[in-house]
Formats: C-alpha cells, structure tokens, sequence
C-alpha cells in the first residue's frame, strides 16, 4: 500500500532535479510559509501565490503549494491583513498550507523551465546562455566485498555517482585484498573481533559531482555490509556540469522574424508580443531566458542567437539590442506559467516512482495581470 508522503518527502523529489543551491545567489527560494513536517495528500502548482490561487487550493483540499515565484520575495515589516498579501498569508496559516519556492533554481536546472519552454518552441541541441556554476568533481574510491560488488555499483550509479557525457554507471573496477581487525566494541559483518580479517575485495572508482555527492555517500553507507564503509575521495581539476540560465539552439528549419513570432502566439497562447527588429529577418539561432531577462542580450548574441524570447523587455534595451543586430521577441513574463503542468507531471511521476500515495494538480487559476487590446 502506498504511503502519504511528508512535504519534506515531496520536496525531495523536487530537489533531486532542482536543487536550492542552484538559485541566484540572493533569490528566495525554499520554504516560504508553514512547515515540511507534516503529511500531504495534495499538492497544488502554481507560477504565483495569489488570492486566487489560495482560494483554489484550498477548495481543492490541497496541503501544499509549490510556486515559481516567492510568495515572500522581500523581507516583510509587517503583516497587513487589509492587504492583498497579508490576506494571503494569512489565508494559508488559517488552512494550515505549506508554500515552497523553487525560482532560479528551477529556471536553471536542466529539464526546468528554460528546457520546457525551448521544446515547446521547438528549439533544438540546445546549451545554456547565462553560465551561472560549474559542479566540481570528485573521484570516489569504494572498498567493497566481491560479493557485494554489483549491488554496490548500481546503488552508487542509481545515486548519480559515474556520470561522463551521456554515459552513466560509469567505473574502473580492481581486485585486491582487505585487511583489518575489528575492535572489541564492533559487531563485524566480516571476521571476528581482536583477529587479522583478510577479505577479497574490489576497488570501485567513479566519478561525482559536487552536487550529488552526499547522496552518494550516504548512499554507499547505506548498501555497504560494513559497518565502517571504507572509501576514498579525491577532488579533481576536470570540470563538471556546466548550469545556467536559459537555453539556445536551432529550429529545425530558418524562419522570418514575423512567422517566428506569430509561432510564438500558438505555441504560448498570447494574443500580442512586442517584437524588435526587422520582421523579414531570417531566424534560426534561437535563445530564450524565461521571466524579466533582457538584460542578458549580450551573452545571447554572443551565443550567436538571432533572436532573443523573453519577457518585460525594457525600452532602452530593446534599443540596444537592436542596434546590435540582435532580433528581441516578448511574449510576457506569464509565458513561464508552462511551469504547472510540467512540474506537476514530473512530479507526480516520481512520487508514484517512490510509492507516495499524494495527488499532484497543476493550478487552473491564470496569474497573467495583462490584457491585450
């Protein structure tokens, strides 16, 4: 029978393809409003926490809300209930629901919301615009009983650890012989206490990022038969993972700027975009940075993009990218909202992968302030 999960539980999932430590420095992300320690049998996702969207939850019988954007973006000097946003909060605590954020974290992680909307564009071999980190690697170096060899292995690769390229489970595995003497106070899995134990052992060596490197160990502590796990770590020169904020790449075949755009309407449903540039021009390299992110049109056009998707697009920037050569189009900020189905999905994927009895819904309530004329 399937368990209900604690928040923190579902939350887990998130973090295990979007991780906190991948946000901004400075964004607000995690925990907003009420606690992780507490089980949830529904949970509702949403682009923002708003009135209305508390008002669904609520009716829906929901525990949690997820949201892209934080309900408690800047420090709170107060909390006015006469306001919008303290009837929100207050809301929430009055129907015990816990809101958690996940925001740049979430734009930068890969199969987030920079890769949803370069899919749903139909952007193709894509790499990132804006490098934000780079995971640092680790070799990891386990002594493990022949027996146990495989087992071990796979828990490791299934924990993230051997990841080259598009390989995974990748290690170099040697034979070898273990000796040690378990001290009076042990309850060896091996051997007997006070005696020279010699074990046929293999060394298995893989490779882990920084990110997924407490999972993994505590990983091998887990499925390792020893009571004391022995292994080494050593940290390397080569470079991990590269992560950062959106996504550029090619259509599968060039457009003009004016048909490129009005793809964009379909594709986003938008009844208006405000478009830069020269509506003949042919486009092919695109990139796209969901949210407020036109400020990086330097790095897209050195990204070699002829055009740029993104939203609140300011005027002077718009000049200067256009001045530049660099095609701009705004489809809005509310574009990101394809985040609610997407994370719902995954989510709910991997929650019925980990046996959680917990319902996932995508918000039905529309955040997008603005109407087009």
């Amino acid at each position: 029978m399937n368990a209900v999960p604690s928040a923190r539980q579902v939350i887990a999932l998130l973090e295990k393809f979007s991780p906190e430590h991948l946000a901004i420095e400075g964004d607000r992300v995690g925990l907003m409003l009420g606690t992780l320690d507490k089980p949830v049998k529904k949970t509702l996702v949403t682009l923002d926490v708003t009135e209305g969207v508390v008002d669904e939850a609520v009716q829906r019988g929901a525990d949690m809300i997820i949201s892209h954007h934080p309900l408690l973006f800047m420090p709170l000097t107060e909390i006015d209930t006469s306001t919008s946003k303290g009837r929100v909060i207050q809301q929430c605590l009055h129907h015990d629901l816990t809101v958690y954020t996940a925001h740049t974290n979430l734009d930068i992680a890969p199969g987030g919301i920079n890769d949803w909307l370069a899919e749903a564009i139909g952007i193709q071999e894509t790499a990132v615009v804006v490098p934000t980190k780079k995971d640092h690697l680790y070799k990891l170096v386990a002594f493990v009983p022949e027996e146990d060899t495989e087992r071990i292995r796979r828990a490791l690769g299934d924990a993230g650890a051997g990841h080259i390229g598009a390989y995974s489970h990748c290690t170099f595995n040697s034979e070898g012989t273990g000796t040690f003497i378990p001290g009076d106070e042990t309850d060896p899995h091996i051997g007997n206490r006070g005696e020279m134990t010699f074990v046929a052992e293999k060394k298995v060596e893989t490779v882990v990022s920084d990110s997924q490197l407490a999972d993994v160990l505590q990983v091998l502590t887990d499925v390792h038969p020893y009571e004391e796990p022995a292994y080494d770590l050593y940290p390397l020169s080569l470079e991990g993972e590269s992560f950062g904020l959106g996504r550029v790449g090619t259509l599968s075949s060039a457009m003009k700027l004016e048909a490129f755009s009005n793809h964009l309407k379909e594709v986003f449903k938008v009844d208006g975009l405000r478009v830069v540039g020269d509506l003949e021009k042919s486009v092919t390299n695109v990139a796209v940075i969901g949210g407020d992110a036109s400020k990086y049109w330097p790095q897209a056009l050195a990204a070699g993009a002829d055009v740029l998707v993104t939203g609140d697009v300011k005027f002077h920037t718009a000049q200067d990218a256009e001045a530049a050569g660099l095609a701009l189009v705004d489809p809005g900020h509310h574009i990101e909202a394809i985040m609610k189905a997407a994370l719902a999905e995954r989510l709910g994927a991997d929650a019925q992968a980990s046996n959680y009895n917990v319902e996932i819904n995508a918000s039905a309530h529309a955040t997008e302030p603005f109407t087009f004329l």
